[in-house]
């Protein structure tokens, strides 16, 4: 994967405006579109992550989307795994495949089929503990002797991404350098990408408007109806920007205001950290939007996709 042609993709930060003009994009193509995002994953969760409508997966086949429960663990292996059938299934058919979304992990993890390796709790619980015991300085230092090439990749002070590199080891018996190699190569054939830039003071100013509209689009009641299920409890969708704040809102730590006000932020940061990752990908083409909207692009984005 891919096959004899590169994935067509359409990139870029959250509010840009990609997933209407995909949608625009995939019908002129007859093409599918494959969601890459990490929160269209989930059901019930709609408003706050402005899935695409019904009418528009009715109108363009989506996948990846509205194929795990918020209370599930999802995993980007886990994505991988369904992105890969996703596009066996369109591939028999004959059609294009056209990649909508701003997870950059994701889109890696599509298009360059990278390596990500197993996970064992157990494993993982008893580095973290060695680490509350001993310090962050001595797990590090033994990971240091153990692979000194992902050591030097890992801040000392950051135990996370150290219990992850040990736990990586001890599991699959290989360096946790060893599964990097792939992330440093681009590899031109795999994908033609365009990707959305717009100012970021004018994606502030969507943002804003987008997380207000979600308040008045039913953000509440939809919110409402997963903290009944348990939302807090859920590893990844409690965290969920907008979902986590507007909870707090219902439950009375927050004024209405001062949640949207952090999802805005939370938003924005977002946005900031998409731009980052994808700007490491040479392989796409950014074109400026200006004040504009992504759905005002389509034709240009068009021609750059089916060039040749």
């Amino acid at each position: 994967m891919p096959g004899a042609r590169p994935f067509l993709a359409l990139a870029g930060p959250t509010a840009s405006g990609k997933s209407e003009a995909g949608v625009a994009i995939a019908g002129r193509l007859g093409a599918e579109i494959i969601s890459v995002d990490s929160m269209l994953v989930y059901r019930g969760m709609d408003v706050g992550t402005a899935k695409p409508t019904s009418a528009e997966r009715a109108g363009v086949p989506h996948h990846l989307v509205d194929v795990a429960e918020p209370s599930e663990a999802f995993s980007v292996a886990r994505y991988q795994a369904l992105a890969r059938l996703a596009v066996e299934n369109v591939d028999s058919r004959g059609r294009p495949v056209l990649l909508v979304g701003g997870s950059g992990l994701y889109f890696r993890a599509i298009v360059d089929d990278l390596e990500f390796p197993a996970t064992d709790p157990a494993a993982r619980d008893e580095l973290q503990a060695e680490a509350e015991a001993l310090g962050p300085d001595r797990l590090y230092e033994r990971l240091a002797e153990l692979d000194p090439a992902a050591a030097a990749r890992i801040e000392p002070s950051n135990v996370r991404r150290t219990v992850r590199a040990l736990e990586v080891a001890a599991v699959t018996g290989r360096p946790f350098s060893s599964y990097a190699e792939r992330w440093e190569r681009y590899p031109d054939e795999r994908v033609r990408a365009a990707g959305i830039d717009i100012p970021r003071d004018v994606l502030g100013r969507r943002i804003e408007a987008r997380v207000r509209g979600m308040v008045h689009a039913g953000l509440l009641g939809e919110v409402r109806a997963l903290l009944d299920r348990g939302l807090f409890g859920w590893l990844t969708a409690g965290r969920a920007i907008g979902y986590a704040e507007f909870a707090r809102h219902l439950q009375g730590e927050l004024s209405l205001e001062e949640a949207t006000a952090e999802t805005v932020k939370r938003t924005r940061e977002l946005a900031r950290r998409q731009m980052v990752w994808f700007r490491r990908d040479p392989r796409i083409r950014w074109f400026p939007a200006g004040e504009r909207g992504a759905t005002e692009m389509v034709d240009e984005l068009m021609e750059y996709l089916q060039g040749d």
